[in-house]
């Protein structure tokens, strides 16, 4: 049975329809993951089922004594409360038994008879076992001590969307709308909450960019597209797939349109003007194939891969770079020399620090102590979690040609501003759109396209993936695995992470930073490992134990084989693979050149690839030898 429907809705924003008589219904159990690029209306769609937005026609519906709680992109609180307030401002009685049972407590001079109070409203609500998931709830939100009598108008960005998240999962509703609820949490409380969300009771619909989270967590994609919802039954994988087979048909079925709509159109252009005298079915026949023959035809993709300024031998060295703010150590003795083509994900809890290093690699913080000399060479793409600053006159396409009216590709060509633009998912109507007028999505979009168009060499992305869709993703993916400079990358998104980072710098408590050779993944294998090994080990013997006679051990030998670690057997292994690719392309290669059959230019790049390739095959050659010794 539908818990929520939706009929005929019809929605116009900024001169266009978003939507026209869409209908849509949410049915017990069904967790749908909503997609769609940016500015398709899904934030739109989502606050208008969640009662929060009218349409412009059509109505929404909810069952009986169902309640329903949304969860924004930006959440909206009464100022004047304090965190708790805002977390048990719900109307249920349950959770003011709670609220107020954890405000008795925590005062240290509550009386005998306030607690005995408290404490049989918790009895008559059977309200404890519920008190033990709330508390579970905030721990993992990181929402403790201090911060529960904060006022939310002294909470930061990530807070609030915190405060917000702790607020609907205590409610417990029987339909839950979550407009990007990974967004500003860390990797760590991600995989919490996307356990807790998949339970196969749980009634759901949400608007997600991560797409390990929408595999683990949905069981039914709906896409909305130029106004019209596809629903597919499975996971991203079987999205891709179908919405592809979708989008090919669609093209034949318009291009067939098409071609029957010019012999329509001399046949009514022949005909009098007098509708009466010509065959009313085929006049309506006409119309319908005008309005098939509108459809969006999906030419051939731009491969994009912009020219990456020089760089030189010397990137970027640091050493023993160390930083705190108050009594709380972020960075401590940090070296490392960045290499060529050094593709790294930084990771670490919310608040770690890493906001504080990537400033200092780029200076616009200086640390405490420790060096860091990036080379004259180097040239810095840096994207930030601030919002993109314009101008409200401005137009989309101006914003873009501030920073460059041509823009130089990889391969020598160069391309205009505007169909740049169009690689982006801004097609030409848009791009003279005022830019105050587009969602928070293509806001960030254009703020990213910006930071590619200026040739940087060094490219570091903080948190990229925030507020853009899955198609926007696929292309910037392509884009930085075409990347020849160097790249850092933080990013909750764990999906992306996989796809682009060879590298993993992890930072721990007490500013510590464990320089890890593999992908997120790979990481997080390792750690599992490390928690397993840990717990295995057999507890330390206390001070007061009787000791216990050991026979004496006999000295290992100087020369003992020492065993690999995790991360090396993960190297060694890599090593392999790539070796093997590398040796294969080699071969490509001398074939290629041995034929006889390119032009001079193919030639001399077949030639430089080659060498290239050697070199390679030399350097993993050599550490795959050192790491044979010992795995």
């Amino acid at each position: 049975m539908n818990l929520l429907s939706a009929e005929n809705l019809s929605k116009n924003y900024a001169d266009r329809w978003l939507f026209r008589e869409l209908n849509f219904g949410l049915q017990q159990g069904q967790r749908v993951a909503l997609v769609g690029i940016n500015g398709s209306g899904k934030t739109t769609l989502l606050r208008i089922l969640a009662g929060l937005e009218p349409p412009d026609t059509g109505e929404v519906s909810v069952r009986k004594d169902i309640r329903v709680s949304f969860l924004g992109q930006q959440p909206v609180f009464d100022e004047s409360l304090n965190v708790e307030q805002t977390i048990f401002a719900s109307q249920n009685d349950t959770l003011a038994a709670i609220r107020d049972y954890e405000h008795v407590v925590n005062d240290p001079n509550h009386s005998s008879s306030d607690l005995q109070r408290v404490m049989e409203l918790m009895d008559t609500y059977n309200a404890w076992d519920y008190d033990a998931q709330v508390k579970q709830i905030l721990g993992r939100l990181g929402i403790l001590g201090d911060l529960l009598e904060r006022p939310v108008n002294k909470l930061s960005g990530g807070q609030r969307k915190r405060v917000a998240l702790a607020r609907v999962l205590i409610e417990e509703p029987d339909v839950l709308i979550l407009d990007e609820p990974t967004n500003h949490l860390d990797l760590a409380t991600i995989e919490w909450l996307e356990n807790r969300l998949a339970s196969p009771s749980l009634t759901l619909l949400m608007v997600t960019h991560d797409r390990y989270f929408l595999d683990k967590v949905a069981n039914e994609i709906v896409e909305l597209d130029q106004g019209r919802v596809h629903r597919y039954q499975g996971n991203y994988s079987y999205f891709v797939e179908k919405k592809a087979e979708r989008e090919q048909m669609e093209t034949v079925e318009v291009e067939k349109a098409r071609n029957l709509l010019r012999k329509e159109l001399e046949w009514m252009r022949r005909q009098p003007q007098a509708r009466g005298t010509k065959q009313k079915a085929r006049i309506d026949a006409f119309y319908e194939t005008q309005e098939k023959a509108k459809g969006r035809i999906k030419g051939p993709e731009m491969e994009l891969s912009v020219k990456t300024t020089r760089q030189g031998g010397k990137i970027i060295e640091v050493e023993h770079l160390h930083k705190q703010f108050g009594g709380k150590v972020v960075l401590d003795d940090f070296s490392y020399v960045f290499k060529k083509k050094d593709r790294i994900g930084l990771i670490g809890p919310n608040g770690a620090g890493k906001s504080t290093l990537l400033n200092m690699l780029t200076g616009k913080l200086t640390p405490d102590s420790g060096v860091v000399d990036a080379g004259q060479t180097t040239v810095f793409g840096y994207y930030t979690q601030t919002e993109l600053e314009f101008d409200p006159n401005q137009r989309v396409i101006d914003i873009v040609k501030e920073v460059a009216e041509v823009v130089e590709m990889a391969d020598g060509s160069q391309v205009t501003a505007s169909q740049f633009l169009q690689h982006f998912q801004f097609p030409p109507a848009q791009q003279y759109t005022l830019v105050s007028k587009l969602s928070g999505g293509e806001k960030r979009r254009l703020q990213l396209l910006r930071v590619l168009i200026k040739n940087p060499n060094f490219l570091i992305l903080d948190e990229p993936t925030n507020d853009l869709d899955i198609i926007t993703l696929n292309i910037l993916e392509d884009f930085l695995l075409n990347f020849q400079g160097c790249l850092i990358i933080v990013s909750h998104d764990r999906y992306f992470m996989d796809a682009l980072v060879e590298q993993v710098f992890a930072l721990e408590p007490g500013g510590k930073i464990r320089q890890f050779p593999g992908n997120y993944t790979d990481y997080r294998e390792w750690q599992k490992d490390q928690d397993a090994e840990t717990a295995a080990r057999p507890p330390k013997a206390t001070a007061s134990a009787a000791p216990v006679a050991v026979p004496p051990t006999p000295a290992a030998p100087a020369a003992a084989k020492r065993k690999a670690t995790f991360a090396e057997k993960k190297e060694y292994e890599t090593l392999e693979k790539e070796l093997e690719q590398l040796e294969t392309l080699k071969q490509q290669l001398i074939e290629k050149l041995n034929s006889g059959t390119g032009t001079h230019q193919e030639l001399a790049d077949w030639a430089a690839q080659l060498k290239r390739t050697d070199h390679d095959l030399d350097t993993k050659g050599e550490r795959w030898l050192e790491l044979a010794e010992f795995v």
